[in-house]
Parts: structure tokens; C-alpha cells; sequence
């Protein structure tokens, strides 16, 4: 089976430093600073999506400048990443050592993505991934067609795990089985709106579905 996971707010509790530095980057902008519920519904786009879907107001020259600002922010403040949620390492090993394939689809850039898995050593932990800034972003479904072709997988022997109604429409949008988990930064109401296999309380609740799932 293929495993594939969201990055923010699935395996890592990145939120709050996400919402602080695109507030930092709006004022940057001279666009309103919005209120962190508000910037937390965007966790999980693109970049250019997550900034246009918040300031539609805002011209071009604003949106480059606070895209601009939030990298430089970001950087500056992931100098220690965010931490993981409990048992994220402990289940990336153990679905890892009984044979799983493991992916990441992220909001994140190449960049971004490259940079917190090599300060957490954990490149080796996923067999693939794909990043908003390298294909089209969530909701679409081509980051998650393009790992299935990738490793030629069907939809139905893989999984996408996530946090976000934009993680759980892309799979539903390609009939693949899904996970929303609780913890992150969309309502369980809005995910279930899109039909997930499960809401997982805790990450463990993942592992034990994906297990059962093929055995």
C-alpha cells in the first residue's frame, strides 16, 4: 500500500509559526492583518493560492511582496522546526518496517519540504513526495496521480492521510481511500463532508487503520 501524507498540521504542528508569518508577511504587504482562524483555513494550499485566497482584494504587487516576506519570515522561524505530533516517528517506522511505501503531498514548497526533512533527518523516511510549487496544488488531484504513477499504484491500494478539506477532496476526487485526522487545523464537520475512511483522533489511529487495512 501507498501511504501518502500531508506535512502541516498532519505530521507536523507547524500552524501557529504558518499563521504568525503570514501575518507578519500581510503587514509587510500593508494588506489587514486577519484573525489566525481565518489564516488557519488556508494551511494546506499553495503559497500563491493560500495568499490570493485571503487578500482577493490585494493587487499583484501586494501578493509577490507578502509571498516574498512570508519565506523570508518562515525561514527565519524554522530554524527549529515544528514539532511532529505524538507518535508520527513511531508510526512512519513501523508502517516502514512492515513494508509500506511512504509519500508526503504538501502545500509546502520543494524548498521548504527539503529543508525540515534534512534539520529532522528524516529524508529517508519517505520513499517519494510532491510539493505545490512542482505541480498543481490542492485541492487538485495531480500531486497525488503523479506519486500513483510514480510507483505504480492504483488509487484503491493507497491511502492519503490529511488534515484539511483540500487533503481529503483531492483523494476523493480520485476515489482513493482517506484519513482526516482531528488535531489539525480543519473542523471535523468540513472533513467530513468529503467522506473520509476515518477521523483519527491520534496519529496511532492511523497506523492501526492502514495495518488493518492490508492485512
Amino acid at each position: 500500500m501507498l501511504c501518502i501524507f500531508d506535512w502541516d498540521g498532519t505530521l507536523s504542528n507547524s500552524a501557529d509559526k504558518i499563521v504568525s508569518c503570514m501575518q507578519l508577511a500581510a503587514d509587510d504587504a500593508k494588506l489587514p492583518e486577519l484573525p489566525g482562524s481565518q489564516v488557519q483555513k488556508i494551511i494546506g494550499l499553495g503559497l500563491p493560492e493560500a495568499i490570493s485566497t485571503l487578500y482577493p482584494e490585494g493587487s499583484q504587487a501586494q501578493w509577490d511582496t507578502m509571498r516574498e516576506m512570508y519565506s523570508s519570515h518562515y525561514i527565519k522561524a524554522d530554524q527549529i522546526p515544528a514539532p511532529l505530533f505524538d507518535g508520527v516517528i513511531e508510526g512512519l517506522e513501523k508502517l516502514k518496517s512492515n513494508g509500506f511505501t511512504l509519500a508526503v503531498a504538501t502545500g509546502k514548497s520543494r524548498r521548504g519540504l527539503d529543508r525540515v526533512l534534512a534539520r529532522l533527518e528524516m529524508e529517508d523516511y519517505f520513499h517519494g513526495s510532491r510539493c505545490a510549487d512542482e505541480t498543481r496544488s490542492k485541492p487538485h488531484p495531480l500531486m497525488l496521480e503523479e506519486l500513483l504513477t510514480e510507483f505504480g499504484r492504483p488509487a484503491q491500494q493507497s491511502v492519503m492521510v490529511g488534515d484539511t478539506s483540500f487533503d481529503l477532496a483531492m483523494a476523493e476526487a480520485i476515489d482513493m481511500p482517506r484519513i482526516g485526522v482531528s488535531y489539525g487545523v480543519h473542523e471535523v464537520d468540513v472533513l467530513h463532508q468529503h467522506k473520509p475512511d476515518l477521523i483519527a483522533d491520534h496519529f496511532d489511529e492511523v497506523i492501526d487503520w492502514v495495518l488493518q487495512a492490508n492485512s
